[in-house]
């Protein structure tokens, strides 16, 4: 079960059951999420995060100085540099320097050189890349992480939830590694994937870790090219209602995306046959 299918699961106000504490416990949830109540976000709150997430997902080279100036000139939105940011951190995103709040690490987690520069992507598995992305729905937002294969854009699983806490991302990378352990995992330098909990479960399984420059955009950048498909192709056209809707939602376009979706990259294959049947034809990886 998700996080947010556990964390439902908790209840509250009645003596003859186990304590919170004991609820979260077994549950394996954290607590503070439990305590935490939410407040919804206005009408205006969540339109403008929507149209921060256009122009980011656009231009992610875009700071929060250079979004503030578009809504300004562009938009006809009258907001200063610092709300825009604000509203940024809230979302999960940030500046290209760095590129996303989540790429902060906490300085007392090991930071990993990064290895993929110059490498040639010929198999799949030899490369596997992670990130997490905001995802707008009409009464709130929820945040999207998957798991890329370089070769193949193959995505081996992924993992919706309503908070940046851990747990999700960790989800996503027990269900990939289930199903074979790549050579390399990349990711950015957040405080998700410095921490010894995600490391960890590569190092145990064999893979190398590697992580992207402090400011570089693009050295995830098949999983930035999923991002764009997703909320292209997807997320904007559907405007999800609720976050029900949009877990069905994504979860069938990114099945259809493994499936049947072809890339002129691929040859015009599909990620699931590039995957499975590697070298049937030239496979072009830039």
């Amino acid at each position: 079960m998700s996080a947010p299918e556990r964390r439902n699961l908790v209840e509250r106000g009645n003596k003859r059951i186990l304590p919170i504490t004991v609820q979260a416990d077994l549950l394996s949830v954290h607590r503070s999420t439990l305590y935490y109540r939410h407040i919804p976000p206005s009408e205006e709150d969540l339109d403008l995060k929507k149209r921060i997430d256009k122009i980011y997902t656009a231009h992610p080279e875009f700071g929060y100085r250079r979004i503030c100036a578009w809504l300004n000139r562009y938009e006809g939105i009258h907001i200063n540099h610092k709300a825009v940011l604000h509203h940024m951190r809230e979302m999960g995103i940030q500046a290209i320097f760095p590129r996303q709040n989540t790429s902060k690490p906490d300085p007392e987690n090991k930071v990993y050189p990064y290895l993929l520069k110059g490498l040639a992507i010929t198999h799949p598995n030899q490369v596997w890349s992670i990130d997490i992305t905001y995802i707008p729905i009409r009464t709130s937002w929820l945040y999207l992480t998957a798991v890329i294969d370089w070769y193949s854009r193959y995505v081996l699983s992924w993992a919706i939830d309503d908070t940046l806490e851990i747990d999700f991302v960790l989800e996503a990378c027990r269900s990939a590694l289930s199903q074979v352990v790549p050579e390399i995992m990349n990711s950015d330098q957040g405080s998700h994937f410095t921490s010894p909990k995600y490391t960890q479960l590569f190092l145990e399984a064999g893979s190398r870790i590697s992580m992207d420059h402090r400011g570089r955009a693009y050295d995830n950048i098949f999983i930035e090219r999923l991002w764009r498909s997703v909320k292209y192709e997807n997320v904007y056209p559907k405007e999800y209602t609720t976050p029900r809707e949009a877990r069905i939602g994504i979860n069938e376009y990114l099945k259809f995306y493994n499936e049947k979706r072809p890339h002129q990259s691929l040859g015009y294959r599909t990620p699931e046959e590039a995957y499975f049947q590697p070298h049937v034809t030239d496979v072009v990886n830039g």
